[in-house]
């Protein structure tokens, strides 16, 4: 346990933000993908494992001029001036396979994009807008709340050999495997987060006719 003050106390020089995660347990929130890019910069990460937590801290917005950020927000800032720039050539050169993959998902993500916040795995989903995933997770037990969403984008990793392969489907036309990837990613995304499929014999198929 500690307090907010103890925790700016011991941010890093430049850092701006106090940085949070939520999960079922320090142990799932370990496992969460863009975990370890955070922890690489050395930020600090407060762990929130009650539902009321993110809530709370929503109202707060910030404690002594530091503003709190969750680590699954769309943008942490952790990447340098080098990398951005290269994140943006590639992102302009991915953007038709990138609205091609949006459009097979049918409107389940807000958008697909690079992420600059994975290290080793391939994919993840980040929530923009006012309601997080957890947010969402917590909602959807509520009597009257089962409908709350939130806006989800789905983020690919540019390092990951999956994205080698979207890229070299995307040169060659075959949109039949970017469609299908779009859709495994997806739903590996939601397994991360803890949450549902909407069809986990169609994800089974998926599975099973990339391995043939």
């Amino acid at each position: 346990m500690t307090t907010l003050a103890e925790y700016v106390d011991r941010m890093k020089e430049g850092q701006d933000c106090i940085y949070y995660a939520c999960g079922e347990s320090k142990a799932r929130i370990e496992m969460l993908p863009v975990f370890e890019k955070v922890k690489d910069k050395g930020y600090e990460v407060l762990y929130f494992t009650q539902d009321v937590d993110e809530f709370a801290i929503k109202v707060m917005m910030q404690y002594k001029d530091k503003k709190f950020k969750s680590i699954a927000d769309g943008d942490l800032d952790l990447e340098s001036e080098e990398e951005k720039e290269e994140s943006k050539k590639t992102a302009e050169e991915s953007k038709e396979m990138f609205d091609f993959m949006k459009d097979a998902l049918g409107g389940k993500v807000k958008e697909v994009r690079l992420s600059t916040k994975l290290k080793s795995y391939p994919v993840c989903l980040s929530s923009e807008g006012q309601v997080s995933i957890e947010m969402e997770k917590v909602l959807s037990k509520q009597p009257g709340s089962e409908g709350v969403k939130s806006d989800k984008v789905l983020e690919l990793n540019i390092n990951h050999p999956v994205f080698a392969v979207l890229k070299a489907a995307q040169e060659a036309g075959d949109t039949d495997k970017i469609n299908k990837y779009a859709k495994l990613l997806y739903d590996q995304a939601l397994l991360i987060e803890g949450l549902p499929l909407e069809d986990p014999v169609a994800y089974a198929q998926l599975v099973c006719d990339l391995m043939k």
